[in-house]
């Protein structure tokens, strides 16, 4: 098929709109088009206005000859009116979303809408959402929550997703054959690959070992048996769950490809994936797979409507990159220290910029995209990248610290980097590495500053199950933090420290809500400062899969025993407080035998009362039935919490 006729038979938007971060007077959305477009937005205000989406206010960053980044930041010289909704339509060659995107249309109405709320008194939030994965897609949950057509001061605020939004080092063989086939269909830029038995994108794609062996593409050296391992190997991990990394992405258009997948149902309408040439048991696991994601392709319209009415910020954790991603200085030399590996994490990352982290604040990210730009100008003769280009741009990014961010809401929202601004080890490589660094929580205890309450999203729950975290430590004690994703704040004793005292700081907010994901199952603590007069008072608000959930079993397991071996009255309790910190878990609604962690995928929903202060928490499930709501113990109930303990 020639160019040209590809193109004529492409769909004009292949993903969005997708409404990012909005503001008085401020409108952030994210579309990807098939060819460069000039598209004019209208909003239902008094009159109906228009706004025609020039180069000031609309990016457009090409990373194929047939997809088109457009990035919309439309500056507004009046505010928008607060808590009431706000039809607006994107017009496109003189059509609108209902005639190219009718799916993102609820019953009926003639356009999507949003509302832009005065303060945040109900919000969403989730992570970890895995296509392939056998759960229903929590994101659904807001679909049928918008569905239902809540009047404007009852829809949520926003929708917080707080990590894993896409499983780059995960990826089941069929999703991999989509991406392949969509790279074709859109032709997405190719790549030269230094360091790896390939040569160039088109080499690993066409390779045998493509699906399910790409550990064989690394170069077979002894000294490589650590990355071979982190980027491919699917090395087991005997406590948690396991690491399948046997299709992990390497190129930026595979990345791109994937968010594409993963937002949008438009894409999966031009491929047909057909199994590849495999065993007998991958092919066997090939169709397993392909079982599961034709459930999660079903619900892909209802996703795309929920990013197209509801404000949707994002931050990373780990498998949006890689897999225990900056674990510990010793991973980063190993990482970083090969062309492969950098190339694969740098893709990952800018991809994660270019689809997630610009929405959360264009502003922080313009050099960026200046240099972005440059390089896809550098594809334009023969469809490849320019190698010293690109590997200087994923340098810059590799370095670059301004992921976090913070939106002026109220209360406040404060968005941590736990990622790219780690607190090393000086002890010994090996260690788990802080979630923060001393600089970034300085930066942190700054913005909060005389805030009376405020948001905290730590995709690593700050205060996490002290059972779990106590193999953790003894896994990273024994020098393999690995086998166990070792990444709790309290495995670092300098940043544990410091974000205590943060929080026990005068000037600091009297109430935090901290909103988690990562550990894939569901969970309420409140913490309380003993001996200190009006708080602060701590919620610890950890929701998380959105589509992936803990093994069933060992999850009551830990459940079980932590109440036991943690419980107020036992002695291994008692020896490990070292902090005037007392902590009160909620008890999920349908528990049934005391269990105080959830397991169930879904999103997780939380009510604030005028000062901040959550009135009611959900975990809105994926499969259907009715929301859990986390109930509060009494107090006698309580026990103590791993963070009194060697901090």
């Amino acid at each position: 098929m020639s160019a040209a006729l590809s193109q004529e038979h492409l769909p004009p938007v292949l993903a969005g709109p997708m409404l990012r971060r909005i503001e008085a007077r401020r409108l952030v959305f994210w579309l990807v088009g098939s060819r460069r477009l000039a598209p004019t937005l209208r909003l239902s205000l008094e009159g109906g206005v228009e706004y025609s989406l020039g180069e000031d206010s609309c990016r457009v960053i090409p990373f194929g000859r047939h997809a088109f980044l457009h990035l919309i930041d439309l500056r507004l010289e009046t505010s928008l009116p607060l808590d009431q909704q706000i039809d607006y339509d994107l017009l496109i060659d003189g059509a609108g979303i209902a005639q190219w995107a009718p799916h993102l249309i609820y019953g009926e109405a003639s356009q999507p809408g949003f509302v832009l709320r005065s303060r945040i008194d109900q919000l969403l939030h989730g992570s970890c959402r895995k296509p392939h994965y056998p759960a229903d897609d929590g994101l659904l949950c807001a679909d049928r929550l918008l569905a239902a057509g809540p009047a404007p001061e009852q829809r949520p605020a926003l929708l917080m997703l707080s990590g894993d939004q896409v499983y780059t080092d995960d990826v089941a063989g069929p999703m991999l054959r989509a991406i392949h086939q969509l790279i074709a269909r859109l032709g997405l830029f190719d790549e030269r690959l230094d360091g790896a038995v390939v040569s160039d994108s088109t080499a690993l794609y066409a390779h045998p070992a493509g699906y399910y062996h790409r550990a064989d593409l690394l170069p077979a050296l002894e000294s490589n048996e650590t990355l071979r391992e982190r980027f491919f190997g699917g090395a087991r991990k005997p406590i948690f769950t396991s690491s399948n990394a046997e299709n992990h992405l390497v190129t930026l258009a595979e990345v791109l490809a994937m968010y594409l997948l993963v937002w949008s149902p438009v894409p999966w309408t031009l491929i047909e994936p057909q199994i590849p040439v495999l065993a007998p048991k991958k092919a066997e696991r090939y169709r397993l797979e392909e079982s599961r994601l034709d459930g999660f392709r079903a619900g892909l319209p209802g996703a795309a409507r929920v990013f197209a009415h509801l404000p949707t910020l994002m931050i990373f954790d780990d498998h949006d990159i890689t897999d225990d991603w900056n674990l510990s200085a010793q991973w980063e030399q190993t990482a970083y220290g090969h062309p492969f590996s950098k190339r694969i994490i740098g893709n990952a990352l800018l991809a994660y910029m270019l689809c997630q982290g610009w929405g959360n604040d264009p502003a922080a990210f313009a050099e960026l995209l200046d240099r972005t730009e440059s390089l896809a100008a550098t594809a334009a003769d023969d469809n490849t990248l320019n190698s010293t280009t690109l590997d200087g741009l994923i340098d810059r990014l590799i370095t670059f610290n301004r992921w976090q961010y913070v939106l002026p809401t109220t209360p406040a929202l404060v968005v941590l980097d736990t990622r790219t601004r780690r607190w090393r080890s000086e002890i010994n490589l090996k260690r788990p590495s802080g979630l923060l660094d001393w600089e970034a929580l300085s930066e942190l205890q700054q913005d909060l500053l005389d805030h009376p309450s405020a948001i905290i999203v730590s995709p690593a729950p700050v205060f996490g199950v002290k059972l779990i975290e106590t193999v953790q430590r003894v896994f990273s004690w024994l020098g393999h933090p690995l086998l166990v994703d070792a990444e709790n704040w309290m495995a670092h004793r300098g940043a544990a420290q410091v974000i205590l005292n943060i929080f026990r700081h005068s000037r600091t907010p009297g109430s935090y809500v901290i909103l988690s994901g990562d550990v894939h199952y569901s969970f309420v603590y409140e913490v309380l400062i003993r001996h200190r007069q009006q708080g602060p008072k701590i919620w610890q608000i950890t929701s998380s899969g959105i589509k992936n959930e803990f093994p069933r079993r060992l999850l009551d397991v830990f459940d079980r025993l932590n109440r036991w071996l943690y419980s107020p009255r036992s002695p291994l309790n008692w020896f490990t407080k070292r902090r005037p910190m007392k902590v009160m878990p909620r008890t999920p609604e349908h528990s049934k035998a005391g269990e105080r962690l959830w397991n169930s995928a879904g999103l997780g929903q939380v009510f604030f009362d005028l000062e901040g202060r959550p009135t009611r928490i959900f975990q809105l499930n994926a499969n259907g039935t009715e929301p859990t709501e986390f109930l509060e113990e009494r107090a006698d109930e309580a026990d103590e919490h791993p963070v009194a303990r060697r901090v």
